[in-house]
C-alpha cells in the first residue's frame, strides 16, 4: 500500500487538528486528507454516503481496502513512523475492543471536545482566511461587534 485516502470531517475541530498532526507526522504512506462531504470524497470512494462518514472516520487504501472507527484509527497509526508499534498493540485481539469503545466514545463527542478544547476546523479557519482585509498590503481580520 502506498496511499491512505482518511475522509474526515472539516467542520470538526477535533478532526481538522487530528489531520494537521498527522500531516507533521513521518509517514510510511503517502496520506491523503478529504472532507467526507466533498465531490472529490464522493468521487474517490462512491459508497462513502452509506458507511456513516459523518459519523466515524473513515480510511480508504489505495487497493480500496476500507477502515471505519477504530479500525480506520488503528490504520492511521499503522501509517506513520513513530506510532506504527501502537497501531500493533491496539490491533491485538485483547486491546480490540477497549480501541472501540475509546474511539466511540471520541466520535461521538467529538464537536464538544473541539469546543471544550478551542480547536477551530478547517472550513472556521479558510472563512477566517477569506474573510481578511489586505487593502493596504498588511492583512487583519475583520473586527466583530459584541452583541
Amino acid at each position: 500500500m502506498n496511499t491512505l485516502t482518511i475522509f474526515y470531517d472539516a467542520h470538526c475541530g477535533l478532526c481538522s487538528r487530528f489531520r494537521r498532526w498527522m500531516l507533521d507526522q513521518a509517514a510510511y504512506v503517502h496520506l491523503d486528507f478529504m472532507p467526507y462531504d466533498s465531490e472529490q470524497a464522493r468521487n474517490r470512494c462512491p459508497d462513502l454516503p452509506n458507511l456513516r462518514a459523518d459519523q466515524e472516520i473513515v480510511v480508504m487504501g489505495d487497493d480500496g481496502s476500507l477502515w471505519q472507527g477504530a479500525g480506520a484509527w488503528v490504520t492511521c497509526l499503522w501509517a506513520l513512523r513513530e506510532y506504527r508499534e501502537w497501531s500493533l498493540r491496539l490491533a491485538s485481539p485483547g486491546m480490540q475492543q477497549i480501541a472501540r469503545r475509546v474511539v466511540h466514545w471520541i466520535s461521538s463527542n467529538r464537536i464538544s471536545l473541539s469546543h471544550l478544547l478551542r480547536l477551530r476546523s478547517d472550513d472556521a479557519l479558510r472563512a477566517e482566511i477569506n474573510e481578511a482585509v489586505c487593502d493596504d498590503g498588511t492583512c487583519a481580520r475583520p473586527t466583530r461587534n459584541a452583541a
